[in-house]
């Protein structure tokens, strides 16, 4: 029995799901009259069917999956004309969730439940009720975008087993901290803060002559630096993003903090990378709180059983 499938389920690999033209009305009846006994591929997962400009969708089983091709023994129609949506998007990776549900969001209708996607190569793949997973990215601005954001856009853009990623920017500015904390003189972490080096700005990685009335708007680990040199305890802004990393239930977060030197570390929907994070632990971090496996450690959700076919297969 083929059940309903899950949110943002998508067809992995996106070859799974096969598109066929056909000459019926796209009704339940008349679709399963069409296909009962009909041969498909043995990794056919999913057949799109049009038909006089319209279009459904059909979830199959083989009869037997071992053969090239075997009878359609099972059958769900999911989604009839009147609850699928075909997009042509000639620029969207149709193996990526987030990029489908772009697209379904772009081209929302109401009542739809099943958006079809011709995007790059003129590949095909579907979105089941695109439900995007809102992470948000707790990140130290200026530079402008952040380098955290950045790297997630990029990951996301990249990881096919991730689901649909929102990302949002939770920023914490440095000029914003420096105008509601008014000082004679100020001392940042590094230049590159983005702050630049004028009046009563210094930066601790430059490791100036002690100044007695700055303010170090800084993290843990700047105090530390600051003690190492100058033996004293500064008055101190904390601009850790960690710090100010606490969720509501159901939230999703990214952010970094320097005391985290390699690796990542998770609590809940709750992922902390090294302030030097690269991409592979940015990867990590984001599966974690998505809840996928490690890579190469199994599938991610919303995937297609283990049957696969190329668009245009029986």
């Amino acid at each position: 029995m083929i059940g309903e499938p899950a949110p943002n389920t998508i067809t992995r690999p996106y070859r799974g799901l096969s598109v066929q033209d056909v000459d019926v009305p796209l009704t339940p009846a008349a679709i399963t009259g069409l296909l009962c006994g009909r041969e498909i591929y043995r990794r056919t997962a999913y057949l799109v069917l049009r038909s006089a400009g319209q279009t459904a969708l059909v979830a199959v089983r083989p009869a037997d999956p071992g053969p090239l091709l075997s009878p359609v023994a099972q059958l769900r129609v999911l989604s009839g004309p009147e609850t699928t949506l075909w997009v042509t998007e000639p620029a969207a990776d149709v193996g990526n969730a987030t990029a489908l549900a772009g697209v379904a969001r772009k081209h929302h209708r109401d009542g739809v439940l099943a958006y079809v996607v011709r995007g790059k190569f003129e590949h095909v793949n579907f979105i089941w009720r695109p439900a995007p997973i809102r992470v948000r990215v707790t990140e130290v601005i200026p530079p402008h975008p952040p380098k955290l954001l950045a790297m997630a856009e990029q990951v996301v853009s990249y990881d096919e087993d991730l689901p649909p990623v929102e990302l949002t920017l939770d920023a914490v500015d440095v000029a914003d901290l420096m105008a509601r904390h008014p000082a004679p003189h100020y001392l940042l972490p590094c230049r590159g803060s983005g702050v630049p080096a004028e009046g009563g700005v210094s930066f601790l990685d430059t490791r100036p002559p002690h100044h007695e009335d700055w303010l170090l708007i800084g993290c843990e680990r700047s105090r530390q630096f600051h003690e190492h040199f100058y033996t004293t305890q500064p008055r101190r802004v904390d601009l850790c993003p960690q710090a100010r990393a606490t969720g509501q239930p159901g939230e999703h977060l990214l952010t970094k903090c320097c005391l985290l030197e390699r690796g990542i570390k998770v609590d809940g929907a709750t992922a902390v990378v090294p302030w030097g994070a690269n991409l592979d632990e940015v990867r990590a971090a984001l599966r974690a709180i998505c809840g996928i496996p490690p890579v190469g450690q199994g599938p991610g959700p919303g995937a297609a059983p283990a049957v696969s076919a190329a668009s245009g297969n029986p």
